[in-house]
């Protein structure tokens, strides 16, 4: 089947055909609807699909393909708070399905001959696995990309029923890279409102928390994007020279599943920058750095993130480096002439409506300017960026 996904930003519909007659005209799977996503993948006689239809955090159900209507849909897996599914991967006698849970993706193997079900295991406490393309159906070999941040780019072929690793490739680290001089790990700190935040590190060994080290603290949390954890030769080099790296999944990604993002976006994005806050809070509590060595960085909507924290807290950070940073978030989005305005009134509201406009206002950095003590700043541009337009970081 020849399968064409249309999509938005928050609804979404597949239509289909048969490869062996692409001059038919297209069936629709289901009719798109607010506030409802899903995605297809086909199995001989029917569809899989992960929808968020009546399940947050998405549910895995079957359709017959002579019949794939929503009132024919049969729960595959059900949905779990805690667990996010991101998407499905067809096999003749396999079925994986991409997870969420933890701030940590995993992939859950379905023997469909006998209905068993296991997790793929994986060698650290902080990792991404990545799915690929495997477009051969009739094989019990599944291809997915592994990384953290010690362990490179990994492709890797996962036999389904052995549960053995087999290592295809691995990206090159030129300069000798010796992994096992490096730690990752998993921390959390506490929001103001109770929830733990999760933080992803790294570091060369051995680490004596004395504050003594400098230490990068990079994050994002827009648009249900997941920083997930994965490796960069560029941190290598401040590894070495003593830096802890380290990533706060604060809310308004979608790390924790979809709520996560949604509290973090609309009348609910302050959670963003005060899980930041807490983040690096933690990281001065627990003797990781110092105030006078802690460097933040986020760009675009994560620039954003900088802007804001910066205003809020100054005092904890050495420096800042915000990178094409969304700060003037009031004037922009009041421009409905900007290409991207009036789709992300779902991400940030609209300020026509005076309780948004003041909610974005009381945040918004360039808004929030003010005789204070700010770190050191570096703030990059784009002359020609088409999402932060360069008068903003300007």
């Amino acid at each position: 089947y020849i399968l064409v996904d249309l999509s938005r930003h928050s609804s979404s519909e597949v239509r289909y055909l048969r490869a062996d007659e692409p001059e038919a005209p297209l069936a629709l799977i289901a009719p798109r609807e607010p506030d409802v996503e899903y995605v297809v993948d086909h199995h001989d006689d029917r569809f899989f699909i992960v929808t968020n239809d009546g399940a947050p955090n998405f549910r895995l159900v079957e359709a017959p393909v002579d019949a794939p209507a929503k009132e024919n849909w049969r729960t595959v897996l059900a949905s779990d708070p805690r667990v996010k599914l991101d998407g499905v991967d067809a096999f003749r006698d396999h079925l994986v399905v991409y997870e969420r849970e933890d701030a940590l993706r995993h992939a859950r193997v379905i023997d469909l001959r006998s209905g068993a079900s296991h997790r793929v295991g994986f060698p650290e406490a902080v990792y991404t696995v990545r799915e690929t393309a495997n477009p051969e159906f009739d094989t019990a070999t599944l291809r997915f990309v592994y990384t953290s941040l010690v362990t490179p780019n990994s492709v890797i072929d996962y036999h389904l029923d052995t549960r053995e690793w087999e290592l295809r490739k691995r990206h090159e680290v030129r300069g000798g890279y010796d992994p096992s001089l490096y730690h990752t790990e998993r921390a959390f700190a506490v929001a103001g409102d109770g929830t733990r935040i999760p933080l992803s590190l790294v570091y060369r060994t051995p680490l004596v928390r004395d504050g003594s080290r400098p230490l990068l603290l990079q994050a994002y949390g827009s648009y249900g994007s997941s920083y997930d954890p994965s490796f960069s030769s560029n941190a290598i080099s401040l590894l070495d020279r003593g830096f802890v790296v380290a990533i706060a999944h604060v809310r308004g990604g979608e790390e924790m599943g979809r709520w996560w993002y949604d509290q973090g976006k609309l009348l609910q994005k302050r959670n963003t920058f005060t899980d930041f806050i807490a983040a690096a809070e933690l990281l001065l509590r627990d003797g990781y750095t110092s105030r006078d060595r802690l460097v933040i960085n986020g760009g675009s909507a994560g620039g954003l993130l900088m802007g804001a924290v910066t205003n809020m807290r100054p005092e904890l950070f050495a420096a800042v480096v915000a990178e094409v940073p969304f700060v003037d978030v009031v004037t922009t989005m009041l421009d409905a002439s900007i290409p991207l305005t009036v789709i992300e009134y779902e991400e940030w509201g609209n300020p026509a409506d005076p309780e948004f406009y003041a909610y974005m206002k009381s945040y918004s950095p360039y808004d929030n300017v003010r005789a204070q003590a700010y770190p050191h700043m570096l703030v990059t541009a784009g002359l020609n960026d088409p999402r932060v337009a360069y008068w903003e970081p300007a």
